[in-house]
């Protein structure tokens, strides 16, 4: 890209290094880390200097992109005034802006680990319960710290009724709105507790956690973050993604390795499996809700619930139209035992929409096949091929 270099302010805060400097220093390097097909499409470069990664730039592509940034940016700068302790560490911090093209292009310092989803995508790692424990107890550990430190008066949980709202308004003509009142029982009783309100990553899924022995060493991507939200969209949001893509690498019709009567073709097959309960992986997810739950005061067994509601976020939120659309059809599979009964008429209705077949935004892929690691930036192959699918913000 071309255009014109020019620093500018984050928020109010900090002295930032002149930019063009930065681009100008002898030996600096450029890698493209990640592109996005999705309608605010971003392009993300890690800067290079002789230690490794420095700097990590977010270039928008469009307008309502370029919006995005700016928010993102405005969320980081606020971030770094909440005294975070040792987790500041794991956030990146901003920087200023570039202009490219006319567009503010966001700079932020670069993190160092290596993204879950290289792990999530190596040989059957989503088939050994050791694996998958430790994965979801290393996103559980780094949530919990976050919203206890952050922890400020409570609210009502809404994300669920919320979100249904936003669905009705999101796609009106929809047949398969109808069927979302299945889910009110559900959005009562979560309306009818309280949480602390906490700062909320809001794409709290596995390709955007890096990880260092076994920990998580940083958390990128901030753009639907917020310094007051519901701390319950974050939980739930690293279980729905991480069950989505348990068929990722199956054919239509096999068996899912280590999942134990799971078999891959039907979208989101691998969330229908967790909200069961029953088999081990459903127990493991069940237990990193209830925990979740547990340790902000509310009932574990509304671990049900929580699920739904960050499948209902999703389809509320995804900026690709068709991903949303195959978290409603998912969402209208997920059918609690006190729900409403439907019409015969709307279920027939509901049942004839196909399942959406969705383009797997490239974001994800290229974090897969570029991993930011201590020593620089490694290409490593993605196990899926060139494209692993993201679940798009």
């Amino acid at each position: 890209m071309t255009g014109a270099v020019s620093p500018l302010p984050v928020g109010s805060g900090g002295s930032a290094p002149p930019l063009a400097d930065l681009l100008g220093r002898p030996g600096t390097g450029a890698v493209l880390l990640a592109g996005s097909k999705d309608p605010n499409a971003k392009v993300t470069v890690v800067l290079l200097d002789a230690f490794g990664p420095s700097f990590v730039v977010k270039v928008p592509t469009t307008g309502a992109a370029a919006e995005v940034v700016r928010s993102e940016g405005a969320l980081l700068d606020g971030l770094t005034e909440l005294g975070l302790g040792s987790l500041a560490t794991t956030l990146p911090r901003p920087v200023g802006y570039l202009a490219v093209e006319g567009l503010p292009a966001l700079v932020s310092t670069a993190l160092t680990g290596t993204p879950m989803s290289v792990r999530y995508h190596a040989w059957r790692h989503t088939a050994r319960r050791r694996r998958v424990r430790a994965d979801f107890a290393a996103a559980g550990r780094w949530l919990a710290d976050l919203q206890r430190r952050t922890a400020g008066p409570p609210a009502p949980v809404t994300l669920l009724a919320d979100s249904i709202r936003a669905i009705e308004a999101r796609f009106p003509g929809h047949s398969g709105v109808s069927g979302l009142r299945r889910h009110t029982a559900a959005a009562a009783r979560l309306s009818a507790c309280s949480t602390p309100r906490t700062v909320v990553h809001g794409d709290y899924w596995f390709g955007n956690l890096l990880l260092e022995r076994g920990r998580v060493a940083g958390v990128v991507d901030w753009e639907c973050g917020s310094l007051r939200g519901e701390p319950l969209r974050d939980v739930a949001r690293f279980a729905v993604s991480y069950a989505l893509y348990l068929d990722r690498h199956v054919r239509p019709g096999r068996r899912i390795p280590g999942h134990r009567g799971l078999r891959a073709g039907t979208w989101g097959v691998g969330v229908v499996h967790a909200w069961t309960g029953r088999s081990w992986f459903g127990r493991l997810v069940r237990r990193y809700l209830t925990d979740a739950l547990e340790r902000l005061e509310l009932p574990g067994d509304l671990w049900q619930d929580i699920l739904v509601a960050g499948v209902a976020d999703v389809v509320a939120t995804a900026d690709h139209p068709d991903f949303a659309l195959s978290h409603l059809d998912l969402l209208l599979r997920l059918v609690p035992a006190d729900a409403e009964p439907e019409a015969p008429e709307a279920i027939s209705e509901t049942m004839e929409q196909p399942v959406v077949a969705v383009p797997s935004p490239p974001s994800m892929a290229g974090v897969a096949q570029v991993t930011v690691t201590a020593v620089g930036v490694a290409s490593v192959p993605s196990a899926g091929g060139p494209d692993v699918a993201q679940a798009p913000t």
